[in-house]
């Protein structure tokens, strides 16, 4: 969930114009004193103590402020409530929409393709073709070639958009809810592969208060977990159980507490064990990568969902949680670089993509009233699913 935003800008600060937000505040705080920050910051802070509840307060404040064309934050320090007051207000702009009509078609595209080639061997006419191939590019050759072989991608295809199509729509449908603007998913196509990269939406109004970045933060997650967990289920019923014996680093895949009791749910057995281990089929397969995907998300870093639930629950406490996470993150990454040889994995890459991006979640607008208990405990409840769905090996 992407929240970059485009501002608008107002005339320069008058006098006028600070005594009337001053004049305004004065309904919901006793201000003591006020500072003005001169351009190109162009910042006003006005500190006191509210007499109202902060969130009762903090909508009269925005739309007063607004209305003067200044975006305000509510926050606190030394023990008094702050009011800093940005000069210039956002503005949603129009959505291209065909632009998520052209990625989810390419997305579409690649994934079948990326499907057909994971497992064009299980049918007989792919044995047949890909037998001829001397290497990977004739392999590829030969699948776009012939279109017979596509529909082998196609359950593979339509499991993982499907998780990854709900996650988004998650976050789409609280945003909505919030009536805060939000653009339609965008699928990334990959043309190697798993054939995606994800897909992601673009907050265009920002987050006014640790409620609503709460509950669109977490809508996401949740909403892939009640679709992926079914369907990682059903592919799991139909994949055989084979001997795997000793199998090259990097080639099967990593367990987490969830799937190795949905292996032994569905196997009646726990796997892998005594060199067996599911094989698992076109469903399965990018089901626990739904599975993947959601535990990264669910990072305590930056703006990922993860990011989003802690800071929500913990406020700025999440920038030392951030950060204790990158750690784990270089020692996973190198120990899989050691002990398997993976030197490009999972771990080392987001560890640097964290960086890129930053580890600290950005406060809301209101980032002094806290979560009411319901919404607490379906954050404890979504960090203990986290640590269920947690796998450090995510290729073993």
């Amino acid at each position: 969930m992407d929240t970059t935003f485009e501002t608008t800008f107002t005339p320069a600060t008058s006098l006028e114009v600070i005594a009337s937000l001053r004049s305004a505040l004065s309904q919901v705080m006793r201000v003591d004193n006020h500072t003005i920050h001169e351009p190109p910051v162009d910042l006003l802070e006005f500190t006191g103590k509210l007499t109202r509840p902060s969130d009762e307060a903090f909508g009269i404040i925005y739309k007063s402020f607004i209305a003067y064309g200044y975006t305000p934050m509510l926050t606190e320090r030394d023990g008094k409530e702050v009011v800093v007051a940005k000069h210039g207000i956002v503005e949603a702009t129009r959505s291209d929409t065909r632009i998520n009509v052209i990625l989810l078609i390419a997305t579409i595209a690649s994934t079948v393709l990326a499907g057909t080639i994971l497992y064009a061997e299980t049918s007989a006419l792919g044995r047949q073709l890909l037998g001829r191939a001397n290497d990977p590019i004739e392999a590829l050759l030969i699948v776009l070639r012939t279109p017979a072989l596509w529909i082998i991608g196609v359950p593979y295809a339509l499991t993982l958009l499907t998780i990854l199509g709900v996650h988004e729509m998650g976050h789409y449908t609280m945003a909505k809810r919030h009536k805060a603007d939000v653009t339609l998913p965008y699928f990334i196509p990959m043309p190697f592969g798993l054939g995606t990269m994800g897909a992601l939406i673009r907050l265009k109004s920002p987050i006014k208060n640790r409620k609503q970045l709460f509950d669109i933060g977490v809508a996401g997650p949740l909403a892939g977990l009640a679709v992926a967990i079914p369907l990682l289920i059903i592919g799991l019923s139909l994949s055989p159980v084979e001997f795997v014996g000793r199998s090259l680093p990097g080639a099967q895949e990593g367990n987490s507490i969830l799937y190795a009791v949905l292996k032994f749910m569905t196997k009646g057995q726990w796997l892998p064990g005594g060199g067996y281990d599911v094989m698992i089929n076109a469903i399965a397969f990018p089901a626990w990568f739904g599975l993947i995907i959601t535990m990264i998300n669910l990072l305590p870093i930056g703006q990922l969902d993860g990011g989003h639930i802690i800071y929500s629950m913990f406020g700025r406490a999440q920038w030392k949680v951030a950060v204790v996470a990158e750690i784990i993150l270089l020692g996973l990454g190198m120990y899989l670089a050691v002990t398997t040889g993976q030197f490009f994995n999972v771990w080392l890459l987001w560890a640097i993509l964290v960086q890129v991006f930053g580890l600290r979640h950005p406060p809301p607008l209101d980032d002094l009233t806290p979560l009411d208990r319901k919404r607490r405990l379906i954050g404890w409840a979504t960090i203990a699913i986290f640590f269920l769905i947690f796998t450090p090996l995510p290729f073993s």
